[in-house]
């Protein structure tokens, strides 16, 4: 019996790269149509920071997966929109920026997630609710590995 050549392409590697690159298009395609603000990253941010008030710069790099640089550029956006607060703070006796969400931010923030709720329901709607929790909780699972492997230089 012949083994069947494996290919890149049949791998779940492959699947998922190529899942995720077609979803960061039909995200920016959507942001686009919906005349939503801000990008994607800021979305991603502010939304990262809603849900862990007083993140650092670097703890918010390390969950959105961006380096220092681009965060930096990010969050001047945010804030220059005053949608965050960046606040000094002392952690290790070390000067550290701490990052909150203004009410301002948070009313964009349900704002978008308003807007952009039926479009990504839609992208789900022929998969049950217990397949996507299970999709998201390999997933989730998958991604906490491969952090364990990645080395992150941020």
């Amino acid at each position: 019996m012949k083994c069947k050549e494996l290919h890149y392409t049949d791998s779940i590697h492959y699947e998922l790269e190529q899942t995720a690159k077609l979803m960061r298009i039909l995200t920016a395609q959507l942001f686009e149509r919906l005349e939503i603000s801000i990008s994607q990253d800021e979305y991603a941010a502010l939304d990262t920071i809603s849900i862990n008030p007083g993140i650092c710069q670097r703890d918010l790099a390390k969950l959105i997966i961006k380096d220092r640089a681009n965060t930096g550029r990010i969050l001047n956006c945010l804030e220059k929109n005053n949608f965050v607060t960046r606040l000094v703070d002392i952690k290790n006796n070390r000067l550290v920026k701490k990052l909150k969400i203004t009410q301002k931010g948070i009313d964009e923030l349900n704002f978008i997630n308003t807007k952009i709720k039926s479009y990504l329901d839609n992208i789900t709607e022929k998969i049950s609710q217990e397949e996507v929790d299970r999709v998201q909780e390999i997933l989730r699972g998958f991604r906490l590995d491969l952090e364990k492997l990645v080395e992150m230089k941020i």
